[in-house]
């Protein structure tokens, strides 16, 4: 019986890839050609290729398998065309579900994230029954996941065999883009970082989120969702932990948020006249304003999840950029 993982070329999408080949399962993959495949080097799987927009490959990806694990997304905290993302995350989304239960996809994963979830006004910690509306989603990213989540649910409604999974910040080794967090990582273990600002995040090893995706295969509930985080920490408390980690000196200057607003707003200028992405956006900033911290006690009771220290995940992530030539 074949696993169809999207997004396996990506951070958690390859983690899961890699945990299903562990356990003995076949493993198929939907990647773009002339996409960046070192994440699947060396493993044993089967390639589809096309784009997750183009509703051939989506057909040709979902024939015959026996689950679906949807990792993919289009994970940005700045786009310049927010449409093309609400296409990926919302309607290629919803419709490559679809599919996949016609095609007789006994359960579905998908792959949500913290981000839809509310944050408590207290600074507290939230989990999957934090209230939230699609007006406090900061951005098109958060926006289209949420929206995203919101489909899927009608969908598992209508009788989908589909569990929700939401990830919080996962570290550690293969972030070849890399991700925001994976960014924060090397600015600080290269000694790039002199300042921070007053937020906070939930970090996890990117290998238990892949467990956590397993797990809700094998144990979740139709319909409902799982947080599948791991360490709440203050940014000061994870540079501070970089620090012992490379050698170096953690920053002691703390920023108020509002006086990084203005460098986002010229960066993204910058980015829209010249092409790339800008160093530091106006959304990154806006979220910032919060702490995102989240509890996995549910994945814990209904799932048996369970996360190592932070400590390790930072360790396995820089020591995964020293090796790849990123730091």
């Amino acid at each position: 019986m074949t696993a169809l993982v999207t997004g396996a070329t990506g951070f958690i999408g390859s983690a899961v890839a890699r945990a299903l080949l562990a356990r003995g399962e076949k493993v198929r993959v939907l990647a773009r050609a002339g996409g960046d495949r070192r994440n699947l080097e060396g493993l044993a799987i089967e390639i589809v290729e096309g784009d997750l927009r183009d509703a051939d490959a989506r057909a040709r990806a979902v024939a015959g398998i026996a689950s679906l694990y949807h990792v993919a997304a289009d994970y940005r905290l700045w786009v310049p065309d927010p449409a093309a993302m609400y296409a990926t995350n919302v309607d290629a989304t919803t419709d490559l579900l679809r599919r996949a239960a016609n095609a007789g996809a006994r359960r579905i994963v998908y792959t949500s994230s913290v981000a839809t979830l509310g944050i408590p006004k207290d600074g507290g910690i939230a989990d999957e029954t934090t209230a939230v509306d699609l007006a406090e989603m900061v951005g098109p990213y958060k926006r289209s996941k949420f929206l995203a989540e919101d489909a899927v649910r009608a969908l598992a409604g209508e009788g989908l065999p589909i569990v929700i999974v939401n990830p919080s910040a996962p570290v550690g080794p293969r972030d070849v883009k890399p991700t925001p967090t994976g960014r924060t990582v090397i600015e600080a273990a290269a000694g790039r970082m002199p300042a921070f600002v007053d937020t906070g995040l939930n970090i996890v090893h990117v290998d238990d989120v892949a467990a956590g995706h397993l797990l809700a295969h094998d144990k979740g509930r139709n319909g409902e969702r799982y947080v599948l985080g791991g360490e709440n920490m203050t940014l000061q408390e994870i540079l501070e932990r970089i620090a012992a980690i490379t050698g170096g000196r953690a920053p002691k200057i703390k920023l108020p948020v509002a006086a990084i607003l203005p460098i986002a707003h010229m960066a993204e200028i910058v980015a829209r006249v010249f092409g790339g992405e800008p160093f530091v956006t106006v959304d990154g900033v806006k979220l910032a304003k919060k702490r995102m911290f989240f509890s996995s006690a549910k994945a814990g009771r209904e799932l048996g999840y369970a996360a190592r220290p932070a400590d390790q995940a930072l360790r396995d992530a820089i020591a995964w950029f020293r090796a790849v030539g990123a730091l």
